[in-house]
């Protein structure tokens, strides 16, 4: 039986699951849920343990590229059991190649699954409060079809809120299609994404999936790391979210993407 902390989270409660969570990372493994075992656990405390975790990894080498919005589609918050947005970083370790073939033992991938989603490249900064879909739209250079591959550091993705955005929002690699679009060249709301896994057919969504349109969501994740002084930077890449319910991925499975007007993408995987 795990013992559960009942006292208010203070900074050395926070370090503790920080270094757990970047234990876990590092090796592939996965730990028991942190609201589990420290029930007073808030979402300001689980950022504080993101951006802790975020911070070691910068201090050992990884480089911050950009940003991304989790839970965002009602298919993916019931999946999940998880029943609003979240946020996680994305570093330069987690960025793959379109086409590229990932090992699941060496990139630490433990229980992945795939999502596709439409990723914004930034050509302004941006930052919160009052950004705008119009404001997002604006700030970006181009859009493309995107692979996440999110997977949880939490046993049996046994989560809520808490656990996926101390575990940066659940994130574990992802990549972008080489197709870039100017954003307003196409109505985002309307693309049309068919993903197949194998050969067959996997799933589908539309672009108002995400908050009704992605620029949307976009928005709202400016706004919420506004409340937090955290800037979008021009040249980062930000992912909007998922478009269709989550897909498992295991070694020898090769995933194809195609959304309406944006171009293709695809990503497989190995031991």
């Amino acid at each position: 039986m795990i013992d559960k902390v009942a006292e208010t989270p203070n900074s050395s409660v926070i370090a503790m699951h920080a270094k757990e969570l970047l234990l876990a990372l590092s090796k592939g493994t996965t730990i028991a849920p942190l609201s589990e075992r420290t029930a007073s656990l808030t979402i300001d405390d689980a950022y504080k343990i993101s951006r802790l975790c975020l911070q070691q990894r910068e201090d050992d080498g990884e480089r911050l590229i950009g940003k991304k919005i989790g839970v965002t589609s009602l298919a993916v918050q019931q999946m999940l059991n998880v029943h609003q947005p979240d946020f996680g970083f994305l570093t330069n370790s987690m960025h793959f190649n379109n086409g590229d073939c990932i090992s699941l033992s060496k990139h630490k991938l433990i229980q992945p699954k795939a999502e596709g989603e439409i990723a914004f490249c930034l050509k302004n900064d941006l930052q919160g409060p009052g950004v705008t879909a119009e404001d997002v739209l604006d700030a970006t250079l181009w859009v493309a079809p995107c692979f996440e591959i999110v997977d949880s550091r939490i046993e049996d993705w046994r989560i809520n809120i808490v656990d996926t955005v101390a575990d940066n929002a659940s994130c574990g690699v992802f990549v972008i299609g080489e197709t870039h679009t100017p954003p307003r060249e196409i109505d985002l709301a309307l693309a049309q994404m068919q993903i197949q896994k194998n050969g067959q057919f996997a799933g589908s969504g539309l672009g108002s999936a995400v908050q009704g349109h992605p620029a949307q969501a976009v928005a709202w994740l400016a706004n919420t790391l506004g409340e937090y002084g955290i800037p979008f930077k021009k040249g980062e890449l930000i992912l909007s979210g998922a478009l269709a319910p989550l897909i498992v991925a295991k070694s020898g499975d090769l995933f194809t993407m195609e959304i309406e007007g944006l171009g293709s993408c695809s990503i497989s995987f190995c031991d």
